[in-house]
């Protein structure tokens, strides 16, 4: 059974950081071809925040880019997100996503960042 399991989140002031940090277990990190963060507040779509795909590259949404950092550890099977000079727009739960090789897409159950004013 594939799990990740979200930790990090909390609450902190604006132009604070936290790491969050997301790990995989139930499948092989070779199986896995990309692995991402996403966002989502409440009456909001689930945004995607950072991904890292399986050859090293990265991609950020504009209003993270600059900030927040998306890193890989194979060895480990663990993805982080270093999130710097946090807003408080970027209040939400953060998921994380893992996608297969074959299609299969997984998430964790979230964890809560919460930044104040």
């Amino acid at each position: 059974q594939v799990q990740l399991v979200e930790s990090g989140g909390g609450l902190v002031q604006a132009g604070g950081s936290l790491r969050l940090t997301c790990a995989a277990s139930g499948i092989s990190s070779s199986s896995i071809n990309a692995m991402g963060w996403y966002r989502q507040v409440p009456g909001k779509q689930r945004e995607l925040v950072a991904v890292i795909i399986s050859d090293g590259s990265t991609n950020y949404t504009d209003s993270v880019k600059g900030r927040f950092t998306i890193s890989r550890d194979n060895a480990k099977n663990t993805v982080y997100l270093q999130m710097n000079k946090l807003k408080p727009e970027d209040t939400a739960v953060y998921y994380c996503r893992a996608r297969a090789y074959w299609g299969q897409n997984y998430w964790g159950q979230g964890t809560q960042v919460t930044v104040s004013s």
